[in-house]
């Protein structure tokens, strides 16, 4: 479920009046605004406010036409019926912002005098433009505000609104709205929430108050203004707590899909079948195949390949430094019988890709992967950028990429892994990436869910190196150790994989 989405047509509907019902007793809007007109005039006569602050407030009817009309100070009348956004209920009424304001300004500077703790003397909050700890930027001794107030971050987190009760200063271009009496404050932010625009400006988007002063508010019977804002309150906890949920799901969703792995490269996922042909045997065949590559100059032989080997008192064992070693301690499990232990370089080719400069990068010609195109199950050619075609036939070509082969991120998204599809074949992968080429006696797919497992990440992970940004390298993978099943068994772990992980991901899709 989009909660975000929801939460958005619920306050669309509370300010269209269709979250509560209207109550015919209510006093209507009409009443209302005439009242905040008479206070305001009262205010300009007691000196409480000046004759500028109300010169620009206007009236909004209906007339006989049932079309809009605004009637300005100087008794001019305009028909605005293009400027309103939609109908309203019956005892509703529309007006400008300014009507039923006291106030509305940028916050400036901050005071001269301030801490960023709160002290005796430094007791009133000071809040900027931002969303984190809702913009509290300090405290200082003297208020700018002193009734109840909205504040709208006018930019980075576009308006962000709070209501403020207690006194307080605003800073750094934060935008406060002083209601009237009569407009309940909660209902005011509820229509700022559901009618903010995210900015003007071409460069940096930002809110102004010339801007949302002349903004056309829905304004309903005070008391319709309270049963909305209590109906917000009820449906934000529930809104709450199906996040809530959602999250939870997904997490659960996510831990399934990594015990599922888990259980496939541990064999523990389909049953063994005596009449598989052993992995050992498999094994041979993989080496043999890879002979005659060497043989033909594919590729060259790793003079730093280790073969492991199952001994006759069942015990594993490896050539390190010319001495035969028993390695069992150092497998990450068990496997099953039928099963067999093989270090990485056994049963794949492997090659980082080349460290390749700026000064080398051209606006066409050969595509050069970078992270960015590794973010899917599929290489893409998002963010590369491009190399001279004769530069790669002289010095890169060995790199380039064939369909099917798997790349690796080993910085950054490490666990992520991606497979070369015809958008990118030919193109070379940069320094960072570890492309993997795959025996037609290896599962492709087998070795993918391989490489995204705990089994193998977990290996990578104990490697790997570097303090602000870990990597690990093909030096790191020689001493990676792969669980091989039988080939007709790999088939059927992708199998069962694939149908629990289609399940996994139709239930996560309904959330949304």
């Amino acid at each position: 479920m989009d909660t975000k989405a929801l939460r958005q047509k619920i306050l669309d509907l509370a300010i269209r009046g269709k979250l509560v019902p209207q109550d015919p007793n209510d006093e209507p809007a009409s009443v209302l605004l005439e009242k905040i007109r008479a206070e305001k005039q009262q205010m300009v006569k007691d000196g409480r406010l000046k004759a500028k602050d109300i010169k620009n407030d206007t009236i909004i009817f209906k007339g006989e036409d049932n079309l809009h009309y605004e009637k300005f100070q100087d008794g001019s009348v305009k028909c605005i019926e293009d400027e309103i956004p939609f109908e309203v209920p019956e005892g509703w009424e529309w007006c400008r912002l300014t009507e039923i304001t006291f106030e509305i300004f940028a916050g400036g500077d901050k005071p001269e005098n301030y801490s960023k703790t709160q002290t005796d003397e430094f007791s009133i909050p000071i809040f900027a433009n931002g969303a984190e700890n809702d913009g509290l930027y300090g405290f200082t001794n003297k208020a700018r505000v002193n009734k109840s107030a909205i504040t709208v971050s006018a930019r980075g987190t576009i308006g962000f609104c709070c209501i403020r009760h207690m006194p307080f200063v605003p800073i750094v271009r934060l935008i406060t709205i002083v209601p009237t009496n009569g407009i309940n404050i909660e209902y005011l932010r509820i229509v700022f929430q559901a009618l903010i625009e995210t900015g003007e400006g071409s460069s940096i988007p930002q809110l102004t108050v010339p801007g949302i002063k002349p903004k056309l508010i829905p304004i309903p019977p005070y008391s319709e203004q309270t049963r909305i804002s209590n109906k917000l309150i009820e449906t934000e906890k529930i809104v709450s707590a199906v996040e809530l949920n959602q999250e939870s799901v997904v997490n659960y969703i996510k831990l399934a899909k990594s015990k599922i792995l888990d259980l496939a490269i541990r064999g523990q996922l389909v049953p063994q079948d005596p009449n598989d042909e052993p992995a050992s045997v498999l094994l041979e065949r993989i080496r043999a195949e890879k002979e005659e590559l060497i043989k033909a100059g594919k590729i060259k032989r790793d003079k730093k390949e280790s073969i492991i080997f199952k001994g006759d008192d069942n015990s594993y064992y490896r050539n390190r430094k010319g001495k035969l070693v028993i390695i069992d301690n150092e497998l990450p499990m068990r496997i099953p019988n039928t099963w067999t232990w093989a270090m990485l370089p056994e049963i794949v080719f492997f090659q980082e890709g080349p460290g390749i400069l700026k000064k080398d990068f051209r606006e066409k010609g050969i595509p050069l992967i970078r992270i960015s195109g590794l973010q899917t199950d599929a290489v893409s050619l998002d963010g590369c950028n491009y190399l001279d075609p004769e530069m790669v036939e002289k010095k890169w070509a060995h790199f380039k990429l064939d369909k099917g082969d798997v790349i690796l991120c080993t910085s950054a998204s490490i666990g992520k892994a991606s497979i070369v599809g015809d958008e990118a074949v030919g193109s070379i992968p940069y320094t960072g990436q570890i492309r993997f080429k795959m025996s037609d006696a290896m599962d492709r797919d087998y070795f993918l869910y391989l490489a995204i497992s705990n089994v193998y990440l977990n290996q990578v992970n104990a490697m790997k190196t570097g303090n602000c940004i870990q990597h690990y390298g093909p030096t790191h993978l020689q001493e990676v150790y792969v669980p091989l099943p039988p080939l007709t068994e790999q088939k059927r772990i992708v199998t069962s994989i694939k149908k629990y992980i289609n399940l996994l991901d139709t239930i996560e899709s309904s959330l949304v």
